[in-house]
C-alpha cells in the first residue's frame, strides 16, 4: 500500500472517530457540509422524516448514508449494528457547491414495543467518488453520526445516581437509566450540605435504558476530598436537572 493511501485511510478513520465520539448536541458543520436536525425524533406512527444536507463549498461533494442499531455495553460503550429497520432515501447523495438536498428517512419496520428504540444514521463524505483532477491531493473524508429515537408516548427514562471517591480528588458518579428511554447528562456537579461546590465535570453522555455509566468529577482545587453527605446534581439535556443525596466514603 502506498504511504500516501496509507496516509489518507488514518487520518479518514481519526475525523470519523473524533465526530462518532463527540456526541454534539448543537447544529452539525465541519469541513463542506452540514446536516440539520442533527437529532431524529420520531414516534411510532411516523413513516418517514426529513434531513437537509447542506453543501457549504464550492465544489460537488458526494456523501453516503449508514444506518445502524445502536446499542450500549455494560459499562455505557456504543455498539452499533447495520440494520435495514430505517431506510434513507437516496442513499448516496450527490450536491453541487453551495446547494442543499432534502432528504428521507424512512421506517421500514413496525414499533410494537413500549421501550424507545435507537439507531445512528452516519453521513459520511466519499472524496473517491469524484473525478480525479490529475493533482496529488491530501483529503479528508469528514463523516457525523446522528442519533435517531424512535419513542412510544409512554416511553421515560428514569435516572438514579450515586457517587463514591475512587481518589484523593476525584469523586465517581455512578448513574443508572432504568427507564424505557434515553437520559443525556450535560453536566455533573457535587456540593457539600451547604451549597460549596467541590467537585465537577462539564461533559456527560448518552445512557440508553437499562444502562449503568460511571463519569469521573476532580476537585475543584485539586484538594483531597472530605469524606460526608454531599448532593450529586445533574444536568439534562431537556433542560431538567436532578439532584441526589449521596454519601462519599472517607
Amino acid at each position: 500500500m502506498k504511504a500516501g493511501v496509507l496516509m489518507y485511510k488514518l487520518i479518514s478513520r481519526l475525523a470519523l472517530l473524533v465526530l462518532l465520539a463527540s456526541g454534539i448536541s448543537t447544529p452539525l458543520w465541519a469541513g463542506p457540509f452540514s446536516v440539520n436536525p442533527v437529532r431524529i425524533f420520531m414516534t411510532p406512527k411516523d413513516k418517514a422524516v426529513a434531513v437537509t444536507i447542506t453543501n457549504e463549498g464550492d465544489d460537488e461533494l458526494v456523501m453516503q448514508a449508514d444506518l445502524y442499531l445502536w446499542k450500549q455495553k455494560p459499562g455505557g460503550e456504543d455498539e452499533l449494528e447495520l440494520t435495514d429497520d430505517l431506510l434513507m432515501s437516496p442513499p448516496i447523495i450527490k450536491l453541487a457547491g453551495k446547494s442543499r438536498q432534502v432528504v428521507r428517512l424512512a421506517r421500514l419496520s413496525p414499533v410494537k414495543q413500549a421501550e424507545q428504540l435507537t439507531y445512528r444514521m452516519i453521513v459520511r463524505e466519499i472524496p473517491e467518488a469524484l473525478p480525479n483532477k490529475g493533482t496529488l491531493q491530501l483529503q479528508i473524508a469528514i463523516a457525523f453520526s446522528l442519533p435517531v429515537f424512535i419513542t412510544p408516548p409512554t416511553a421515560r427514562y428514569h435516572l438514579d445516581c450515586s457517587a463514591r471517591k475512587t481518589a484523593p480528588d476525584i469523586v465517581s458518579a455512578t448513574c443508572e437509566n432504568s427507564g424505557t428511554a434515553y437520559a443525556q447528562l450535560i453536566d455533573l456537579t457535587i456540593a457539600d450540605q451547604n451549597g460549596d461546590k467541590f467537585a465537577s465535570r462539564e461533559t456527560g453522555g448518552y445512557i440508553l435504558p437499562s444502562i449503568k455509566r460511571t463519569f469521573d468529577m476532580k476537585s475543584e482545587d485539586n484538594k483531597p476530598i472530605s469524606g460526608g453527605k454531599a448532593n450529586l446534581t445533574v444536568r439534562l439535556d431537556d433542560g431538567s436537572k436532578k439532584t441526589f443525596e449521596v454519601a462519599i466514603n472517607e
